[in-house]
């Protein structure tokens, strides 16, 4: 598969069969991470390929509440201004969401991503804004994998909820204390469609020429 291909059809994909997935696929996929950049080189995070029925069921039973709070406050729900189409698609999301936290369980698969903030550099630690620069060492090996996904024909789709019970979760996989945890992505083969066509903003609208704001677009002639 090209990877524009792969770029441009990766779906959150939340509702996955419980069939198996080989370790030779998985292999492939954990291989994609590990080929990401990060700072220093240092690759300072570890996935752990949760099987167990008993411990996906404990991640789960972690998950869903926070889900629910989640949707509780009215997160990711329409607001004023939005079309019609995009209100129809948040709906969809949410009802996916839905599937994802009563279901997650059966997933064959749940990937927990971990990292050593020991070993990171937070470039913007110093600003009065939350840090988000530590991510640049952790998240491009997560968007490897899923990307490796659609060529596999897995879905996927990267949450981060469990993060409200990190303590809970850090006990029952053994992580150690000075780590963290960054990411949770059930794997499965998609009940539906899976990847496909996706919607996203234009370039003109994400990407500015010279000083925020001012629209991108290419030269002409």
């Amino acid at each position: 598969m090209e990877l524009t291909d792969a770029m441009s059809t990766l779906r959150a994909v939340r509702r996955l069969r419980p069939d198996p997935i080989p370790d030779g696929v998985l292999g492939r996929l954990l291989q994609a991470a590990t080929w990401a950049p990060s700072g220093g080189n240092a690759q300072a995070w570890r996935i752990i390929v949760v099987k167990d029925p008993r411990t996906k069921k404990a991640l789960a039973d972690l998950y869903r509440p926070a889900w629910d709070d989640y949707i509780a406050q009215g997160r990711a729900i329409r607001t004023p201004g939005q079309s019609e189409e995009t209100q129809d698609a948040a709906k969809k999301m949410i009802k996916a969401g839905h599937y994802l936290a009563a279901h997650m369980h059966e997933a064959p698969v749940l990937l927990v991503c971990c990292f050593d903030p020991r070993r990171m550099a937070f470039t913007d630690a110093g600003q009065d804004r939350p840090s988000v620069t530590g991510g640049a060492s952790l998240y491009p090996a997560v968007q490897n994998l899923m990307l490796a996904c659609v060529e596999e024909g897995i879905g996927c789709t990267l949450t981060t909820l469990h993060c409200r019970s990190e303590p809970e979760v850090k006990r029952l996989l053994g992580i150690p204390e000075e780590w963290g945890t960054s990411a949770l992505i059930p794997l499965g083969y998609p009940v539906g469609g899976g990847h496909g066509p996706i919607t996203r903003a234009p370039v003109a609208e994400m990407a500015c020429a010279e000083r925020f704001g001012e629209p991108w677009a290419p030269a002409q002639g």
